[in-house]
């Protein structure tokens, strides 16, 4: 955990920044590939990429100013823009929606754009996660005594009991016969965050090699498993609840709702297709 890697001159080089730019590097690059295949222009494909970029930053930064209202109205400039606290659900529903606009304005189906970048959004999502991990920015987990269980004395929001009084009390909770201490170890939640996009993003990259899958059921499928994934780590992290699940929870079961809609649909789109196709033809 560092959250200055090392400095350029005076400059220092943020971990999370890095990876941040990485992330987005790394995305743009695998959505640049799949964009020549399918014959879209360059302009398009860099387009897509500023829009995304902007609009994905203001939607995390207002999804988490919602999450912690406390911090806009302790001090608004400071808290919006600031370069901490982003939150990639909202990133992700506000660049969903300026893409999508800017897909329809030139003609290119929103699916076939959403099967493009399936792959690289959840790619980029486990760099970002590590950028999490070196920054120690509170998106780690609660604790634990797990042999894996690490603490950030040095994060941006450390796990020292005599600064985070949240995670103290949530330790009292968890091991009440036991005396806080001074460095509470936790879930490194980034990290298994990490690991699992890894994993998704080898599943949907396979697929998407194959042409043979139906318009948008890649993109379905990401929905579903990236839903997943945040659901069901968010039960290992110390967040605001909201008639019993966080935040993420709530729109992680959004995400895989509409994820499953869209694949039953092009699923059953392709199956008629298959049928009208096979069905043989009776003249009169």
């Amino acid at each position: 955990m560092r959250p200055i890697l090392f400095h350029i001159g005076p400059v220092p080089v943020y971990g999370f920044g890095l990876m941040m730019a990485i992330a987005f590097l790394t995305a743009n690059w695998l959505f640049t590939r799949q964009a020549r295949k399918r014959g879209w222009d360059e302009r398009f494909v860099s387009n897509v990429t500023i829009i995304a970029l902007v609009a994905g930053l203001i939607g995390a930064k207002l999804f988490h100013l919602f999450e912690y209202p406390e911090l806009f109205l302790r001090d608004p400039l400071s808290a919006v823009f600031s370069g901490e606290g982003l939150t990639f659900h909202g990133g992700l529903i506000i660049a969903t929606i300026a893409v999508g606009f800017y897909a329809r304005m030139r003609g290119v189906r929103f699916f076939a754009l959403g099967d493009a970048l399936a792959p690289a959004l959840i790619l980029a999502y486990g760099i970002g996660r590590i950028g999490c991990q070196l920054a120690g920015d509170g998106d780690y987990g609660i604790p634990s005594k797990l042999p894996w269980a690490m603490s950030y004395p040095n994060g941006t929001v450390p796990t020292l009991s005599s600064i985070n009084v949240e995670l103290s009390q949530k330790y009292k909770e968890l091991f009440p016969n036991e005396p806080v201490p001074y460095d509470i170890k936790v879930h490194p939640t980034p990290i298994y965050e990490t690991l699992a996009a890894i994993g998704i993003f080898f599943v949907l990259y396979r697929l998407q090699q194959r042409s043979t899958h139906q318009e948008g059921w890649l993109f379905g499928l990401y929905l579903i498993l990236a839903g997943m994934e945040r659901f069901l780590v968010e039960f290992l992290r110390l967040n605001p609840l909201y008639l019993g699940l966080s935040q993420a929870q709530w729109v992680s079961m959004g995400m895989i709702v509409a994820g499953i809609v869209i694949v039953v649909r092009r699923w059953n789109s392709s199956r008629l297709r298959e049928a009208a196709q096979s069905t043989p033809v009776r003249l009169r």
